[in-house]
Parts: structure tokens; sequence; C-alpha cells
């Protein structure tokens, strides 16, 4: 799979509107923490989050499972361990997601070709926070 150039990347992160991001922890030291907040104080995007073990952050309700999110996801942000994406890529295909972003660190090749066949836009090993900063400011 050959990741997609920065014109496309551009692309994926200004046809979002909603943003899911799956893993995301209430611990300040953890990355995907970090990264939400940057998120919400420098993006329009209408971010949902999802974590089996916590129940908010921020404010905001964390939802135990993408399915369980009430409205349509553009884009799926993760901050799992590479062997957790599959069912993470099934559900975000499951609930008809557009893009599926895979954080710095984190690759899974199959999961990415799965995503690719069912139509989605598939990043791995990029931070979004750092392409939305380095692309969209």
């Amino acid at each position: 799979m050959s990741e997609p150039d920065l014109t496309k990347r551009l692309e994926i992160l200004k046809a979002a509107k909603t943003v899911a991001v799956v893993g995301v922890s209430d611990k300040p030291d953890r990355p995907s923490y970090g990264v939400v907040k940057w998120l919400m104080a420098n993006t329009p995007y209408e971010l949902y989050f999802v974590n089996p073990v916590i129940t908010e952050l921020f404010g905001q309700r964390v939802y135990k499972s993408l399915s369980d999110i009430p409205v349509k996801i553009d884009l799926v942000d993760v901050f799992r361990n590479p062997r957790d994406i599959p069912p993470v890529m099934d559900a975000a295909i499951a609930i008809g997601a557009k893009a599926f972003w895979m954080q710095l660190g984190i690759s899974e090749a199959d999961a990415a070709e799965k995503g690719l066949a069912a139509g989605l836009d598939v990043v791995q090993n990029a931070c979004i926070k750092i392409e939305y900063d380095h692309l969209l400011k």
C-alpha cells in the first residue's frame, strides 16, 4: 500500500467534519490527550471520543465503541496498539467512515488494505495534529 501524498492528506483533513478519536486517554501524559486538546483548540472538527473504560473527557461524553456514536463519522483517528487495529477498522467500515487515520508509530498493512478495499482513505504512521498544523494552519 502506498501512503497518501500531502495533497491527498490535505483533502482528507479538509473534507472531515466529524472525527472519532479511538483510544483517547484521560491521562495528560498520553499523546492522545495532548492531540485531542490541541484539535479542540485549533480545528473546526466536531470531535467524538472512544474508550470503553472512561466516560467523560474535557466535559464531553466518551463512547464505548464507534457504533455508539449517534452521528455519521467522517474520519476515525486511532491511538491503539497495531494488534488492535483490525477490529477498529472493521468498526470504521461498518459505520461508513470515509477515512481511517493511524497515529505515529501505528501501521497495520492488512487492515489498511481492507479499509482501502472498502473505499476508505487510509493513513498510517502519521499524527493528525502535526499534519493539520503543517498543511492547514
